[in-house]
């Protein structure tokens, strides 16, 4: 290593590669040894491992390293590990699954949401706003209790007046407005309000109305069937929505009771779990609900979350879920369970799709990401957890029954 640097060095007063080693030693004390640390650690570190015959979980620390001249490169490396247990009995468990009926409200319901979707919405000309309509604004409010606090501002903000979440205020001082106006009022909100930066606090909001709209709901008719599927009646479109509304109810209640088998192996099991993994598992968490919050156009920066307190919140079911899926690694293991390339691609298709991008694009992103091999092993662990549910007892229970019953 020495010799590398030697070769290349600029020391005032030597030729390159002329100087002495201790001078470059000395020189590039420090540069040396990242670079060993970088690169030869690693490999006699994997060779350590592999006699010990050791699954390390993560990336090791290197600590203590002592490197002198004519001593041995010494060091002290942490990791962890993951941990070896004897599998225990995962076939004939038993569990309770709820019968995966479709009701007349269900249909109904569904249908409900199709029209909303097709709703439209009107502009109202011909009178003031009134409940249930949807008042256009800008607005703008003041803390009455700190006038140096930013205000709290919106542009194009539809209301919903007497809709649901919309504050009583809002829809008492705009109730009977009309384009053009400026309505002033106060707002006080409570102190358990949900948005914890207004909460308790009192607002003076100067609102000006752009706007007034009403939504239109299509008719619940053959037309409107037509208009929202390729069906000609209403009565096909319905058979239709019972058909997706049962095969979804059939793989929800199975997707519940594998869950619970799941749970009782989680439950027979008390070996360590790897922090790193349980970390990582957190990390995933928080990179949903924060995706969530962006799929609604909700600014993370813009809300009052304990993000500390949500992610120590999540551990207990973290370590439940690694435990789980060491568990699920290893029985897909025993039984020699393995992923195809054609399953795994079916996958990449439906995540092209979802994500809007070519299959071969993001195949290659998902491979140098090191995603790829994740996904693989998910699809392994759902192929060991169907197994343990088709080598199950399922027996059948009240909807509104969580536990086990035998038969």
């Amino acid at each position: 290593m020495t010799a590398q640097y030697r070769r290349v060095a600029r020391i005032p007063g030597f030729r390159p590669g002329r100087a002495p080693a201790t001078l470059i030693r000395r020189r590039f004390e420090e540069d040396i040894r990242n670079e060993v640390v970088q690169t030869l650690l690693p490999k006699y570190f994997e060779t350590a491992i592999k006699d010990q015959k050791m699954s390390v979980v993560g990336r090791p620390r290197f600590i203590d390293l002592k490197f002198t001249e004519d001593q041995p490169l010494t060091c002290t490396a942490t990791f962890e590990i993951l941990p070896d247990f004897e599998l225990k009995d995962y076939k004939g468990l038993e569990v309770g699954r709820e019968p995966a009926e479709v009701t007349e409200a269900d249909v109904a319901q569904a249908l409900q949401q199709l029209q909303e979707r097709a709703a439209t919405f009107e502009v109202v000309e011909d009178r003031p706003a009134a409940d249930d309509d949807y008042a256009i604004v800008n607005y703008q409010g003041h803390d009455a209790g700190d006038s140096q606090a930013e205000p709290v501002e919106g542009r194009d903000v539809m209301v919903h007046l007497a809709g649901e979440g919309t504050v009583a205020a809002f829809t008492e001082n705009l109730r009977g407005s009309k384009p053009g106006e400026v309505r002033e009022f106060q707002v006080t909100y409570a102190g358990d309000y949900s948005r914890k930066s207004l909460a308790g606090k009192m607002l003076n909001y100067r609102v000006e109305i752009l706007g007034v709209k009403k939504k239109v709901v299509p008719a619940l008719d053959d037309e409107f069937a037509k208009s929202v599927s390729e069906y000609k009646t209403l009565e096909d479109l319905k058979a239709k929505v019972s058909e997706n509304l049962a095969e979804r109810k059939k793989h929800e209640v199975e997707a519940r009771a594998k869950q619970k088998l799941l749970g009782q192996l989680v439950d027979a099991y008390e070996f360590p779990i790897p922090q790193s993994m349980v970390e990582a598992q957190i990390d995933t968490k928080l990179e949903r609900l924060l995706s969530s919050l962006l799929s609604q156009g909700v600014d993370p920066r813009s809300v009052d979350i304990d993000w500390k307190k949500i992610r120590e919140d999540s551990r207990p079911d973290a370590e439940k879920d690694v435990r789980g899926s060491l568990i699920l690694e290893k029985v897909a293991e025993a039984e020699k369970l393995e992923v195809s390339d054609s399953e795994l691609d079916e996958v990449i298709r439906d995540l092209a799709q979802e994500h809007r991008e070519p299959p071969a694009t993001l195949k290659t992103r998902l491979t140098q990401e090191g995603n790829l091999s994740r996904i693989a092993q998910k699809l392994r662990n759902q192929k060991a957890l169907d197994l343990i549910y088709q080598n199950g007892t399922i027996n059948p229970t009240p909807e509104s029954a969580g536990g086990q019953e035998k038969s």
